[in-house]
């Protein structure tokens, strides 16, 4: 069967927040919008993402917030300087959510839950006319077609947002099947890959028995690429089964992945005692250790116990683990190598995507008119702390915007 559009509507492909955010405004602009997701619901992503606090945005100033992507920045600037984090917290407040800046400047609600925000909003879009359509699991574009429930159905409208997200947590709808799909459409498509995910080091039995899951906390991590790209921050991480993930692997994960694609590995380096300074590791290590044992010596001198001092055990052979200088220089820049990174349905979230060389400044596809995208399946990647959900509220107002003026000029009239 075939649905035919009584009036000129948009049809929205993705319940996330770029899908929900072009709704938003595509009925604002006075378009009958119709979303379809194949989920239950909608924002089940964003849900997850929420259940530790929800972080909306960043509080930096808006030039450094900007920087955060990388080499789209330049491209992301004007959407991000229309709805960055000033407008995001303005529109949370609309939908009566209060937001705080936390200690890292990372912006949440103040009662740090997803759940009420979500609710609200939308309450706001069905009071809009927006109607969602759930458990219809988009099976092509060209025509547009759902699998349902109750069968096959095929959508009639006059333009068209996609926000299909990534390949990152595919249990949750972003599977990455439509990649076949713009392309067919002629659009170019960078290949999809892992983003803010951890990585295998390849760790013997013994640390994985008796450490995996085990945080790291204060440890600097530093990193140069050979293309000369620096990385060197300050924070936490977890050793894993496997290798290494957590917030400041995530923050380098974009360069450590992209060394392990040109060179097979990439090799960081972590300060174990980043509060210290080396002459006094040096002179710690050198003071008597008399009958006690090295792993004593450095819990009882140097603070260094636990996962730390398994990892100098794992990773510095062990007739220099007696050499003072030698262990100094590893407490204080251990080498870790990453072989490869983790798979992508693993990742927090996805590089690659549509090309925006296949879209104009309204986010619309060059080869295919009235066809927009938005979101996370772009060709961009940030890291978290609020720069991802940003840049998908962003660009979908771009998207639904594109769309709301395209249905306009295609019809010959203003939508209702």
């Amino acid at each position: 069967m075939t649905e035919q559009p009584r009036t000129p509507r948009i049809a929205v492909v993705g319940g996330g927040p770029a899908g929900l955010m072009a709704a938003e405004v595509a009925a604002q602009g006075g378009a009958q919008v119709d979303l379809y997701d194949a989920m239950p619901s909608v924002g089940r992503k964003f849900l997850l993402a929420g259940k530790g606090g929800l972080n909306l945005t960043h509080g930096e100033p808006l030039d450094r917030f900007v920087s955060r992507y990388g080499n789209r920045s330049a491209l992301l600037d004007p959407w991000l300087r229309a709805f960055g984090p000033d407008e995001v917290r303005a529109w949370a407040h609309g939908l009566g959510v209060s937001t705080f800046v936390g200690s890292s400047n990372r912006i949440f609600p103040v009662d740090m839950k997803a759940a009420p925000l979500l609710r609200a909003w939308l309450q706001r879009l069905r009071a809009a006319g927006v109607r969602l359509h759930m458990r219809h699991r988009c099976v092509s574009l060209s025509p547009l077609r759902f699998a349902t429930p109750d069968g096959e159905i095929a959508v009639g409208a006059n333009a068209l947002v996609l926000a299909l997200g990534g390949a990152s947590w595919p249990r949750l709808g972003s599977d990455g099947r439509w990649v076949s799909w713009l392309e067919a459409l002629g659009a170019g498509v960078a290949p999809l890959q892992p983003s803010n995910c951890g990585f295998d080091v390849g760790w013997s039995q013994h640390l994985r028995e008796r450490h995996a899951g085990e945080a790291l906390k204060s440890v600097r991590l530093s990193f140069v690429a050979d293309d000369g790209a620096r990385f060197e921050q300050t924070g936490e991480c977890v050793v894993t089964e496997t290798g290494l993930e957590g917030s400041l692997v995530y923050a380098a994960s974009a360069l450590l992945r992209d060394e392990i694609e040109r060179r097979g590995s990439a090799l960081l380096h972590l300060d174990l005692l980043p509060a210290r300074t080396p002459e006094w590791v040096l002179q710690e290590l050198a003071h008597p250790r008399g009958p006690r044992s090295l792993s004593t010596h450095l819990k009882s001198r140097l603070g260094l116990h636990g996962v730390k001092a398994a990892l100098l055990h794992e990773l510095v052979p062990k007739a220099d683990m007696a050499v003072p200088e030698t262990l100094g220089a590893a407490i204080k820049a251990l080498p870790v190598r990453l072989v490869r990174a983790r798979p992508v349905s693993e990742a927090i979230s996805t590089a690659g995507g549509v090309r925006f060389e296949s879209l104009d400044d309204a986010l619309m596809l060059r080869q295919a008119p009235g066809v927009f995208c938005a979101g996370e399946m772009l060709d961009w990647e940030a890291p978290t702390g609020g720069y991802l959900l940003t840049a998908c509220l962003a660009t979908g107002r771009v998207a639904g915007a594109g769309a709301l003026a395209w249905l306009a000029r295609a019809t010959g009239t203003p939508a209702r």
